[in-house]
């Protein structure tokens, strides 16, 4: 019973903290609709998402972003992260993406390294995990919403991009999922 009302009160606080704009309850809320780029890729930085830390247990951490989508279809997901170690990504629990009533679940592994990446400076690289792919049946504003132990608030991150840990997550990336816009 205690474990059920605990995960009650964690919902009501999750909609609660996700329904606001700005900074309330340390959590940092996303407030601009993310476009898609020529080639049709979104490229979701986990430094432009709202964020909601759970100090309860952290493999709750969740970020969120909108996102316009032009063009129904396919969408490959990869999730981009910053590692000292290209074998092991040091993800304690799985990771998982949410998109309308669909959601990917994945323990993160190194699919591709990413040379000379901007996003990160050495020693680290920049690692990508294939998680999958959603479909998406009609053009319109989406939720797009990840949750990992990964999820750190940039305010507790120290300076902007920069990494703390042996490993940590950077983007959510998205792609057209057809020969004519196949990008990542």
């Amino acid at each position: 019973m205690k474990r059920s009302t605990g995960l009650l009160l964690f919902v009501i606080v999750l909609l609660w903290s996700c329904g606001r704009t700005g900074e309330r309850n340390g959590a940092r809320l996303a407030e601009k609709v993310v476009m898609q780029q020529e080639d049709g890729t979104f490229s979701l930085r986990l430094t432009d998402a709202g964020c909601y830390k759970d100090v309860a247990d952290p493999s709750n951490n969740t970020a969120e972003w909108t996102v316009a989508i032009s063009r129904a279809g396919g969408y490959k997901v990869w999730l981009a992260s910053a590692t000292r170690d290209t074998i092991n990504l040091n993800y304690l629990h799985t990771v998982k993406v949410n998109l309308a009533d669909s959601q990917l679940v994945v323990i993160p592994i190194c699919d591709k390294i990413i040379r000379n990446s901007s996003d990160v400076a050495f020693p680290y690289f920049r690692a990508d995990t294939y998680m999958g792919s959603f479909y998406v049946s009609e053009p319109g504003e989406y939720n797009v919403q990840v949750i990992s132990e990964k999820v750190v608030p940039e305010s507790e991150s120290g300076l902007p991009g920069a990494v703390s840990e042996n490993s940590r997550m950077l983007a959510i990336i998205l792609s057209p999922n057809d020969r004519a816009h196949a990008g990542h």
